[in-house]
């Protein structure tokens, strides 16, 4: 065989492994497929920041759609601009410009806080969730993301896990009353712990708080992964993934818990933007549904 005769096959033949097993098996009908295809992968969406933290509800929609994406969540603060201060009229404007779109659902994700020792500022924090289940409600969204999101110094952990927990229970009385899921993210400092937010929950005290797992670093720390999963599954009802390409985070693990136990819900990428976004979300998208096996 020549030189160049060899290399073209052998680029043919590494090419030829990589290409998902249903367009294998479409294209080669007699050939056994090596592995069983998941027809049931976990649902995909964006959550804004940072990557669509540019884009107007337009361009969400249309750049979404392309990229077969199911969801978005809405970052307050963006391009976007779905914040308390937009109109009755607006509200139903962005309502149903999602309504009749492409995408299955959104949610919002809100910075409000409950760790500050200063009763004033979480007071504040308190009353502006309400609001923004308002809006949340008016927009059609599912629910919104929220923060513990210290574990300050100078105060006991124990007493502030306690405080997180009672405003949490607020303002998630508030949302089951609306319809609107509240999201306490495992994010900050301390409180990127499943174990803190696992406290948290606890001192709550409510059946109406939930847990938007964050893909943090931590939960492979203490008692592991799968102890950590455990900890919270009952109460997941977001995912935030991050850089699906990290090998150091088990998102394959992940995906089979989620998928064990239930999960309904979607996973948002919360990732840094891209000079071809759209080219990007779907090769994002494949590695996602190739860790489930479902390409």
């Amino acid at each position: 065989m020549k030189r160049v005769d060899f290399i073209r096959n052998s680029v043919i033949t590494a090419a030829a492994a990589v290409v998902p097993s249903t367009l294998m098996a479409e294209k080669y009908p007699d050939q056994k497929q090596s592995f069983t295809i998941n027809r049931n992968p976990l649902k995909i969406g964006v959550m804004t920041y940072t990557i669509a933290m540019d884009w107007d509800i337009e361009t969400i929609i249309k750049n979404l759609t392309e990229a077969n994406y199911q969801t978005v969540e809405l970052r307050t603060t963006h391009a976007h601009k779905v914040e308390v201060d937009i109109t009755a009229s607006k509200r139903a404007e962005v309502k149903k410009r999602f309504k009749d779109s492409s995408l299955e659902s959104i949610s919002l994700a809100s910075g409000f806080q409950y760790h500050s020792p200063d009763p004033v500022e979480l007071k504040k924090n308190i009353e502006g969730t309400k609001e923004y289940i308002k809006l949340a409600k008016d927009v059609g969204a599912t629910g919104i993301r929220v923060f513990g999101n210290a574990l300050p110094e100078g105060v006991s952990e124990e007493k502030t896990e306690k405080q997180i927990g009672k405003a949490l229970a607020e303002v998630g009385e508030f949302g089951y009353n609306y319809g609107i899921e509240v999201r306490i993210c495992v994010h900050g400092t301390k409180t990127n712990r499943p174990s803190v937010i696992k406290r948290i929950i606890d001192n709550s005290q409510s059946p109406h708080v939930w847990v938007n797992w964050n893909c943090n670093p931590e939960d492979t720390e203490e008692d592991g992964f799968e102890a950590n999963f455990n900890l919270l599954k009952d109460r997941i009802k977001g995912v935030h993934m991050h850089e699906l390409w990290m090998a150091d985070y088990p998102y394959r693990q992940l995906f089979k818990l989620l998928s064990a136990n239930g999960y309904k819900g979607y996973c948002n990428a919360e990732i840094d933007g891209n000079p071809d976004p759209v080219r990007f979300l779907k090769y994002y998208r494949a590695l996602f549904l190739a860790y489930q096996d479902a390409i």
